[in-house]
């Protein structure tokens, strides 16, 4: 928990991976929120960072251990919201060298560089719901006590985050809280089923496509949370979370991906014929993801604010802002 002396110091938050999805969503949150910001960054990607008063973004490999010391004793961070990482499977089994080497070693320099400043930062990190791999339907909806089983390099690279926070915080007394982050969309989201469905349905409305959805298998049921909602739980378990312990970060419920088609359809107004395909069919697919938010509600107070006809409309905004 936050100490006393702490609310009136001023926060100053490092970001890592601050040009990612959830990342520069972050950015924006604490900007105003009146954060003094400072946003790592590795790839710049084809949108330019925005130019806002009190935000700063350098340009930071994780991966050199050197320039991660540099970095942090040089801005001093209150607070360290760390989203920098390798997070996609398919390329974790591809690369799980790169994987290991981005997410555990960089993490590792990460707290190596808290534990040497003069007051510690907090760290709250983003885990992942990777973690636990296959979950029994008896276990559904999963809770932080489940075994940690991970079915690829990046679930297994997450553990490794979370038992090295877990480590940190216990060891060398660095407040850490880790994030066990599950399906999370909105505005800005690119290669995930809500995204993929938005997208197509703009561009239909606008012309730029004949009016068929190609789709993948549409009988898993998965929980969205809105983008807006995750930024804050990582920002009230920063507050309120309790040292080295775990939070699954989760929608309050499911839905079947047909009911995610059919809700964006109906929001847009949009005629089209659905059409499966089979290059967006996976080898398997778990039939449900979902998580216990309990924990996480009970010590911080969090709850999602925004309904999924809401995200899908911000994500319909979105891409017909862009297309």
């Amino acid at each position: 928990m936050l100490q006393p002396g702490d609310m009136v110091m001023p926060k100053i938050a490092v970001i890592t991976g601050a040009e990612g999805f959830i990342g520069s969503h972050m950015v924006q949150f604490l900007h105003g929120r009146g954060w003094k910001v400072i946003g790592l960054y590795l790839l710049r990607g084809s949108t330019a960072f925005p130019r806002l008063p009190n935000v700063e973004f350098i340009r930071c490999d994780l991966r050199d251990r050197q320039q991660v010391t540099k970095v942090i004793t040089k801005c001093k961070p209150t607070h360290i919201f760390h989203l920098g990482a390798q997070s996609l499977p398919t390329v974790s089994w591809a690369d799980p060298v790169g994987t290991f080497e981005a997410n555990v070693m960089g993490s590792l320099y990460l707290f190596e560089a808290v534990r040497r400043l003069r007051r510690p930062s907090v760290v709250v990190s983003a885990c992942s719901s990777a973690e636990y791999g296959t979950v029994p339907a008896s276990a559904i909806p999963v809770t932080e006590s489940q075994p940690l089983r991970p079915l690829h390099p990046y679930g297994i690279s997450k553990v490794c985050l979370d038992l090295l926070a877990r480590e940190y915080s216990l060891d060398y007394k660095i407040p850490a809280v880790n994030i066990r982050l599950f399906n999370t969309t909105g505005a800005g989201k690119r290669n995930d089923a809500p995204s993929d469905f938005v997208r197509q349905i703009v561009a239909i409305k606008k012309g730029q496509k004949k009016p068929v959805i190609e789709v993948g298998n549409l009988k898993p049921r998965r929980a969205f949370l809105d983008v807006n909602d995750a930024v804050r739980g990582f920002y009230l378990a920063a507050a309120k979370g309790k040292r080295g312990e775990a939070y699954n970060l989760c929608a309050a419920r499911t839905y079947r991906m047909s009911e995610v088609l059919d809700a964006a359809v109906h929001l847009s107004g949009v005629r089209a014929e659905i059409r499966p395909a089979a290059r967006l069919m996976r080898p398997s697919d778990e039939k449900i993801i979902f998580g216990s938010t309990q924990r996480i509600r009970k010590d911080t107070g969090w709850k999602p604010l925004m309904t999924f006809e809401q995200t899908l409309q911000s994500m319909l905004e979105y891409w017909h802002r862009v297309l």
